[in-house]
């Protein structure tokens, strides 16, 4: 399955006949195959003349596949076949998608909750390769998590340094701290692809192939699509979706992403990070929207929202701008788009870019990403003041920041955040749970929708921080937020570091709400003292809105 597949319909169509002839004329695709970083404006130029080595990536990636076989051989050999990968945002994204799409089994290991990570250190250590993908090493998250892994197998008599892979840029401070630890291997990245552009790089390369994932095929599937997204002319699927994606008129600012019968599992999540934090800056950007067949978002027409429709061309034939979509959706404002895996990849990155530079901004930074770790950081040394008097309410704690308003009870504050959705706004659940095992809460996301008439996003944190939390601080600010926090019945520590996971995790929400908060934004925060019994009365709360 190489082929792409793109049909747009109603607002997506007419965004097309408006922007791409400008496009065209302005040599776009070609000057973007050709790396011009001032494709984006005088102030983006320096950013990405950095940040463009994702066009010309196949030879290099190549290279890398007949290392990475062997060092898989090598491993299985060794009875080493559990491949744990810790990295978060674009490092681990897309390594999760090229799994379960190929249907090969990855751990990720991204999260800071307590409970989370001792569930996966507390399995088949045994047989267990620990992948360390990060460009510098410094992300907070991920050190913790190799610390703790690392701990782990020196608790079970293995040698760390035997079962840990590296994958970062060259010479950062991690490939330093890891070749002078004598690491089984260490895989050097194209340090001119940012983050949510390494897909095809070996950051998804190095843990998907590891895992038994054929990353061969992917690239391969890969480069044959981008010789069509390379042409300046109007068949050109990058230039269309692009059009889609940033220049509808007036913008269509919420990107409903369903799964209509795809066989690439998860692809949502992996767009969901790339356009949220490549163009949720300056006060502008598209908000992606993950939800499933049939739910509130694809049933109900709305001004500011464009449903994209991952679908499986092999099924259902048609690439045309004037085809027509299913039928299950309400909207008539449709994008249609399947193929393989590499193909979806190249697409989605290549019109991210070209909406970029239709919405005027740079889609290669994420400055609000780094101010909330920086909040973060800011909290573990100092832990600020908690917001405002806590309701107590059975099993929770209320808390409100921002304007929110705790109400009496739970019921009464969810009711009163929902009446504070702007009309163009939307709300973000942001949940700092386990999202392994207390998948459970994703079910009020849909009831939300549904009793505000209004998009609802979804996030665990702190994965969601690198992505949708970048256009929650960064775009325009017409957010309502519900931040679901709990303590663990067990705490992790984090290995010669001055705080445990626990404190961690906390610091991370408390920062993120303290940002969000201080953009006027209401944040209405519920911390579980219970857990299992406060997980509960949250989803019996929002049951009593109904």
């Amino acid at each position: 399955m190489s082929s792409l597949s793109l049909t747009l319909r109603g607002a997506a169509r007419d965004a097309v006949d408006v922007q791409v002839p400008g496009l065209i004329d302005h040599e776009f695709a070609s000057r973007l195959a050709a790396q011009d970083h001032t494709l984006w404006g005088a102030a983006a130029e320096d950013e990405a003349s950095k940040r463009l080595g994702w066009v010309s990536l196949f030879d290099d990636s190549r290279a890398l596949l007949p290392r990475i076989a062997e060092l898989r051989e090598a491993l299985i050999a060794e009875g080493v076949d559990r491949v744990v990968l810790a990295g978060m945002g674009g490092s681990s994204l897309a390594p999760e998608v090229i799994c379960a799409t190929d249907g090969v089994s990855l751990t990720v290991l991204d999260s800071t909750d307590p409970q989370h990570v001792a569930a996966v250190v507390g399995e088949d250590i045994g047989r267990t390769v620990l992948v360390v993908s990060s460009k510098s090493g410094s992300t907070v998250e991920t050190d913790s998590q190799r610390r703790i892994v690392s701990a782990a197998f020196a608790a079970a008599g293995i040698d760390a340094a035997s079962r840990t892979v590296i994958v970062t840029d060259p010479g950062s401070p991690l490939a330093q701290s890891a070749a002078s630890e004598g690491v089984r291997a260490i895989f050097e990245a194209d340090p001119t692809v940012g983050g949510r552009y390494s897909a095809l790089t070996a950051f998804g390369l190095v843990p998907s192939g590891l895992a038994g994932a054929d990353v061969e095929s992917l690239l391969d599937d890969a480069e044959e699509a981008f010789t069509v997204l390379t042409g300046d002319d109007d068949a050109n699927p990058g230039l269309q979706l692009a059009s889609a994606i940033g220049g509808t008129q007036p913008l269509r600012n919420k990107l409903v992403i369903t799964d209509a019968g795809s066989p690439l599992v998860g692809l949502g999540a992996w767009i969901e990070q790339l356009i949220a934090e490549s163009t949720g800056k300056e006060g502008t950007g598209v908000l992606p929207v993950i939800v499933s067949d049939g739910e509130p978002e694809l049933t109900s027409e709305l001004d500011d929202v464009l449903v994209v429709q991952i679908i499986d061309p092999d099924v259902e034939e048609g690439s045309s701008v004037d085809g027509d979509a299913a039928d299950t959706v309400v909207t008539p404002h449709v994008v249609r788009t399947g193929g393989s895996l590499g193909a979806q990849f190249v697409l989605w990155e290549v019109a991210t870019a070209v909406a970029g530079a239709l919405l005027g901004i740079n889609p290669f930074d994420q400055p609000d990403v780094e101010s909330a770790k920086t909040a973060a950081r800011g909290l573990l040394d100092t832990p600020a003041p908690e917001a405002g008097e806590a309701v107590v309410d059975g099993s929770v704690e209320i808390r409100g920041d921002g304007g929110a308003a705790t109400g009496e009870d739970l019921v009464s504050a969810l009711r009163a955040l929902l009446g504070q959705v702007p009309s163009d706004g939307y709300l973000a659940v942001m949940a700092y749970l386990d999202r392994t095992t207390e998948t459970r809460l994703e079910e009020v996301r849909p009831q939300l929708a549904a009793l505000t008439g209004r998009p609802v996003t979804f996030g665990w944190g702190p994965r969601f921080l690198h992505s949708t939390g970048q256009f929650h601080k960064g775009g325009p600010h017409v957010g309502a937020f519900l931040q679901i926090t709990t303590d663990a019945d067990t705490d992790v520590e984090v290995p010669e570091r001055p705080f445990t996971l626990q404190k961690l995790i906390g610091a991370q929400a408390a920062g993120d709400a303290q940002v969000l908060a201080g953009h006027g934004m209401p944040v209405l925060q519920v911390h579980l003292k219970d857990r299992a019994a406060g997980l509960t009365q949250v989803l019996d709360a929002v049951d009593a809105l109904s």
